[in-house]
């Protein structure tokens, strides 16, 4: 049977809409938050490590960010071949482990997680199967309760991982900033009905592109690789994220025209350090579209605080990866030669 354009990623769209309930819900219980938080500071780590894959690792970017600027912690990310390969074995004393996977199930990130509790460190898995083979090996488990995703693209546990790092160091924080769940919800709506009234003309300007740029800056960096991930998962698209700092140092050269760009502009420093390289974008010829919460901006999202501004800047680029591939006769529930789960060793 012929699968009609209108059948076309039906459950990548479905799930993007059920991301602002799945974000409101999160937010309301904060108890497993407050309880592993509890441990983390009485573990007191002098280092953070992040252990991910996919579109996990862009969550792990953004839990970099979050904690060196708000916890003031050094953090970096895990190589698991350094462990399932070669069999390296640091000290990791001190260390807080956080390993972040949507299924659980990738054997190299259970083993990575594994192989650091041996060796001292404290570690969490931020999962949606809290059953699964990665909430066995670790110490303390946070479920980002998004429910079962069908399409092979992460959309809802994407945004839900975010969502779970933010939380977390806020409670780290002992902050009471953290914004309300319902309050939240309605902005993720509005973000995704905005998304709807742009995505069409934006996707219009990508048709024909064979190369996309993706890029930002701070935070948003998180947001650049995602986008740029989504893109290349569903519509088979060359993309490349960079920060707009590394451009300068030398890609540049390879962006002129015939190339897109996708410039996540946010509020803070990340975001007003944005300006220069797009101009030089612009002058090179490139097709620069811009996504934040300016008015005049191409895919227009709610001005947030630059810290929880990825949660949701990232919604209207999930639609135009859909958009775009449903419009190539492409079904992004099911990428050619991709599976849910990605075993890697």
């Amino acid at each position: 049977m012929t699968t009609t354009q209108t059948e076309l990623g039906t459950w990548m769209a479905r799930e993007i809409a059920e991301q602002p309930r799945v974000l409101a819900d999160l937010m309301r219980d904060r108890t497993a938050f407050r309880r592993i938080a509890d441990h983390i500071r009485r573990f007191r780590p002098r280092f953070v490590l992040f252990a991910a894959r996919g579109s996990s690792d862009h969550a792990a970017l953004y839990g970099k960010y979050l904690v060196e600027v708000e916890l003031g912690l050094p953090a970096g990310s895990v190589s698991p071949s350094t462990t399932t390969l070669y069999g390296a074995e640091p000290d990791l004393r001190d260390v807080l482990l956080v390993t972040v996977s949507q299924s659980g199930g990738s054997p190299d990130l259970v083993e990575v997680t594994e192989s650091a509790r041996r060796r001292g460190a404290l570690t969490v898995a931020v999962t949606n199967t809290p059953d699964s083979a990665l909430g066995e090996v670790a110490e303390h488990t946070l479920d980002i309760g998004a429910g079962p995703e069908r399409a092979v693209a992460a959309t809802k546990t994407y945004t839900a991982s975010l969502l779970a790092l933010y939380l977390l160091v806020r409670e780290l924080r002992e902050s009471s900033t953290t914004p309300d769940a319902d309050e939240f919800e309605k902005l993720a709506w509005q973000c995704l009905d905005t998304g709807v009234q742009r995505v069409d003309a934006v996707a219009a300007r990508l048709r024909f592109a064979e190369r996309i740029v993706t890029t930002a800056r701070g935070y948003s960096l998180a947001t650049a690789a995602e986008a740029g991930l989504k893109l290349a998962e569903t519509s088979y698209l060359l993309t490349r994220y960079y920060s707009a700092a590394d451009l300068l140092h030398g890609p540049i050269a390879a962006v002129g025209a015939g190339t897109a760009v996708l410039a996540v502009c946010g509020t803070g420093p990340g975001g007003r350090t944005m300006s220069e390289v797009l101009d030089r974008l612009t002058a090179r010829g490139a097709e620069v579209l811009r996504v934040g919460p300016e008015a005049g901006h191409d895919l227009p999202v709610p001005s947030l605080s630059e810290n929880l501004a990825p949660v949701l800047e990232v919604l209207p680029l999930q639609q135009l990866a859909w958009r775009l591939a449903v419009e190539r006769g492409l079904d992004p529930d099911r990428p050619d030669g991709l599976r849910k789960t990605t075993e890697t060793r």
